[in-house]
């Protein structure tokens, strides 16, 4: 149908809103509580436009276009309107610019701005509401938030509803479930508009080591993290900038940078023995994979009874912590108690997982502290290191050279098919070039791959109210489950407010770093044979570094 924006003839589609055909002709019309992988609301009232013979204003989010439409996105009627209702959303929003998740890439203030209205014309109404910290990964200031319902409604996607709307005097606010368990995804901090949630910060702590000529400082970047970083210095999305971050962190003073991908390798070795061993006994099927300690939380705290379904191996991040402090420092001759491990991680759950005991090797933590993707932008920032045109430095030798398969694990499908292509291999002798999955549910691929005589059902899924319905009916011999959307391309620790277009050109940025690498098999990669032919040959220690146990949540 045709129909007209700001005197502009346009096409658009039956069921499209208003705001879905102004953002593909590139009009910009505010709007704040507004997410794609959410339901339209129309809270926040911002997104007002003029329609030609009607009275009064219409939220771009809910109106849907007819044919002949004529909008206004810009009157003095309509901008009065948002005046208004922006200087109400600040009365209830406690500012703490200087120090908030969205510095530098605020819409909230960039829209005070534009409008030219005064933040501070209303006193803050909620001044002094709590501040609520959910684990190791996550803060909620309550003080900040707009009641825009988003983390509410992302919560609930997830299947979790930890996060509820409760009746306080004259006041609705959001405030965490007493029985329910967070899992730490940090869905509902990636979906605010407001910085109202943000992830336990450690620049401090950081800082400590950085400055202590004693401690030898790694770190570790996670898979996703070179095709999203980018973002936050104005690059397109999806832009793979590896050896930037590289040059960035070692500005830093950092004294080796390695890749957690090298860590992947090994963990897709270990999940095809278990698997292997697993489909030979018929026990413990199907076997969950257990790279997400989100999706490990979910499972040890809503249903104990599948923890044996989890694989015993440790996730990349923890692996390749573990041998930087037993096989690297023995190498380099350096005692495990002067190295400080950082991983840059595109998940807030990665800080509650370093925290677990049970992954200690010698009395030692793996890794020491875990930034998100977020956190290292920021730092780079403060130190004015620009990441867009820094001079690249390739990543540290020896466990800095990936393949392929390590790669893919920033996305959803990626361990499965990492794992697929050893399994196939190992038990035929050949190669496994693609797996063709299909789509059967909302984010949820399944594939049938025969293997000699066997024939292995597997599924991938990603979003943890997805997997919800994995569970319920599972026929599958192997299943892969991450608990952000789109897999760690998505995770709550990744620039804000990305939406299904951007994770898919996150994720393809990886899926075609692996297609052109030399190595895609991750029992071919040099330094991998290496660390099974001169370290990994004892079990213990194969047990030590790469395997762990999981246990049921109180």
């Amino acid at each position: 149908m045709k129909i007209t924006i700001n005197k502009k003839k346009v096409t658009a589609a039956p069921e499209e809103t208003i705001l879905d055909v102004a953002k593909k002709e590139g009009i910009e019309i505010p709007a704040l509580c507004f997410h794609s992988d959410l339901k339209i609301k129309a809270s926040c009232r911002l997104c007002l436009v003029e329609i030609k013979g009607r009275p009064g204003l219409y939220t771009a989010c809910s109106t849907k276009v007819e044919p002949g439409m004529e909008i206004v996105t810009e009157s003095v009627k309509i901008n009065k309107a948002r005046r208004i209702n922006l200087e109400l959303i600040f009365a209830q929003h406690q500012e703490e610019c200087n120090d908030c998740v969205m510095n530098f890439n605020c819409e909230l203030l960039g829209l005070a701005r534009k409008y030219k209205i005064n933040i501070n014309r209303f006193d803050d109404r909620k001044k002094g509401l709590p501040v609520y910290e959910f684990g190791p990964s996550l803060i909620f200031d309550s003080s900040k938030c707009i009641d825009c319902g988003n983390c509410i409604d992302v919560c609930q996607q997830q299947g979790i509803g930890y996060l509820e709307k409760k009746e306080k005097g004259n006041l609705y606010r959001v405030v965490p479930a007493k029985n329910k368990e967070c899992i730490y995804c940090g869905q509902c901090l990636v979906h605010c508009p407001a910085g109202a949630f943000e992830a336990v910060g450690e620049f401090e702590d950081i800082a400590k080591p950085l400055e202590d000529k004693n401690k030898v400082v790694v770190f570790q970047i996670a898979p996703s993290i070179r095709s999203s970083i980018g973002e936050e210095f104005g690059l397109p999305h999806g832009s793979v900038v590896t050896e930037k971050i590289v040059a960035g962190i070692k500005e830093l003073g950092v004294d080796k940078v390695f890749d957690v991908c090298v860590g992947a390798d090994i963990t897709t070795i270990e999940e095809s023995l278990e698997l292997i061993e697993r489909l030979e006994s018929k026990k413990n099927l199907p076997m969950f994979t257990s790279c997400c300690p989100a999706w490990v939380r979910f499972i040890e705290s809503y249903h104990p009874e599948l923890v044996p379904n989890l694989t015993t191996v440790r996730s990349p991040q923890i692996i390749l912590g573990g041998l930087i402090k037993t096989y690297w420092a023995q190498q380099e001759k350096i005692d495990p108690e002067r190295i400080t491990v950082v991983s840059i991680m595109p998940c807030v759950a990665k800080k509650y997982e370093i925290t677990r005991e049970e992954l200690n090797i010698n009395g030692l933590r793996p890794v020491d502290y875990v930034l998100t993707t977020r956190e290292l932008a920021k730092l780079f920032k403060r130190k004015n290191i620009d990441l867009k045109n820094i001079k690249p430095q390739k990543i540290d030798n020896p466990l800095g050279l990936p393949t392929g398969a390590g790669v893919i694990y920033g996305a959803s499908g990626g361990v499965m098919e990492s794992a697929l292509r050893t399994t196939y291999k190992k038990l035929t002798g050949k190669k496994l070039l693609k797996v063709e999955f299909k789509q059967i549910a909302e984010r949820t691929k399944a594939a049938e791959v025969k293997i000699g005589n066997q024939l292995i059902k597997v599924a991938t899924v990603s979003g943890i109210g997805n997997a919800k319905k994995i569970l319920e009916n599972n026929p599958y011999d192997y299943v892969e489950v991450m608990a952000c959307p789109g897999g760690c391309i998505g995770g709550g620790g990744q620039p804000m407010l990305a939406d299904e277009e951007i994770r898919k050109k996150r994720a393809a940025s990886l899926f075609k770093i692996d297609s052109r690498k030399k190595i895609r098999f991750a029992d071919e990669n040099p330094i991998v044979k290496k660390l099974y032919q001169k370290f990994l040959k004892d079990k213990k220690i194969v047990h030590s570094i790469c395997h762990t146990k999981f246990y049921e949540q109180n």
